[in-house]
């Protein structure tokens, strides 16, 4: 049970639970256990529906090993609560059976990695604590590319769905669409944060979302669409726009600057939409960059481009000096009010002096 002064949760209780939905759910930057329920009920549908069914338990396990480790190794209880030591790890369950084959070796080094993005996530916060920025979700990036770059090396991981390591080559681009498919694209480049290709899981995932914050599904919407409408445009390859494999990493960019780290306004607007185009190029270049080695670039072009785009540390709220170290919603709206009520403070004072003046 949860103890209102200390925190303290049993690991077979409810609130475990629903730590673990929230972990699911801070994938997106949302502290909410029913979105992280409506993520965890698309990442089954869809992996069922492609037929790999180990994807969802991959996750479930996954969400579940980084926040025990966390739980052991004795990290801050409110990481704990709002679920920020599992959001690497479900990724870590959802790539591994996706990319490899389905052995003991390939769950035994699931279980390691997850493990292992609890404390790289705090290693990484710290080093870049002092840039007033976070790692997102590079833990999990970093960890599972060397795992699958070992899986080359080792037959106990078999890299049955990995891409064949090869130089960039001739591809086609997509030439006629209608609107189904394009809702189908769209929806896809939503399910594609957690390595799922399916349309259905898209909109539960967006339906998550509107349970948690309505900007930030609204965001996750737009950034799919523009990023999906911009990589057709410039005739990017058919494969990766038909899988929504342009859409995941913006999606998860336009969230973050439009929504978590700025006040959803005219000025963060602007901003999401080109770190959405930049997120564009920079998946795009990422994949050119990791193909000799025939590896996915996961959500690496999301975590560089929202980096190029809060380091500046430009003020579009009225926050001084902002700090996009963590994503606290609640505590950045306390921030906005402290602000906001010294505000209006100041500008009573000035009010009065000019009466008092006439």
């Amino acid at each position: 049970m949860v103890n209102s002064t200390t925190q303290k949760v049993s690991v077979f209780s409810f609130e475990f639970i629903r730590i673990l939905l929230r972990g699911t759910a801070q994938v997106m930057f949302q502290n909410n256990a029913w979105t992280g329920l409506f993520f965890m009920a698309g990442i089954f549908w869809g992996a069922y529906l492609e037929g790999q069914g180990i994807v969802a338990w991959g996750a479930l396990l996954g969400v579940t090993v980084s926040t025990l480790t966390g739980w052991i190794l004795h990290f801050p209880e409110k990481d704990k609560i709002q679920g920020l030591w599992g959001f690497n790890g479900v990724l870590v369950g959802c790539a591994f059976p996706t990319f490899m084959g389905n052995t003991l070796w390939m769950w035994l080094a699931l279980i390691l990695c997850a493990a292992l993005t609890t404390w790289v996530r705090t290693g990484f916060n710290n080093v870049m604590a002092p840039w007033k920025v976070n790692s997102f979700t590079f833990p999990f990036v970093f960890c599972t590319w060397f795992f699958l770059m070992a899986a080359r090396a080792m037959h106990g991981m078999p890299t049955t769905h990995m891409a064949d390591p090869s130089l960039p080559a001739v591809f086609s681009s997509v030439e006629h669409l209608h609107g189904w498919a394009c809702l189908q694209l769209w929806l896809k480049g939503v399910a594609q944060v957690f390595l799922i290709n399916s349309w259905v899981t898209g909109l539960l995932f967006l339906i998550g979302l509107w349970c948690s914050d309505r900007w930030a599904a609204l965001w996750a919407g737009i950034g799919s669409a523009v990023a999906t409408g911009a990589a057709l445009l410039f005739g990017a390859s058919a494969f990766d726009i038909d899988n929504g494999l342009y859409g995941f990493s913006a999606v998860l960019t336009a969230i973050a600057l439009a929504t978590v780290f700025y006040r959803p306004n005219l000025k963060s607007a602007i901003w999401a939409l080109l770190g959405i185009l930049v997120t564009l190029f920079v998946q795009a270049g990422m994949n050119v960059m990791m193909s000799p080695v025939g590896i996915a670039t996961l959500t690496g072009p999301f975590c560089v481009t929202t980096w190029l785009f809060l380091l500046p540390r430009i003020k579009f709220d009225e926050v001084d000096n902002p700090d996009h170290s963590n994503w606290d919603i609640e505590n950045k709206k306390h921030l906005f009010k402290e602000h906001l009520k010294q505000e209006i403070e100041e500008f009573a004072e000035e009010e009065l002096k000019s009466e008092k003046i006439e």
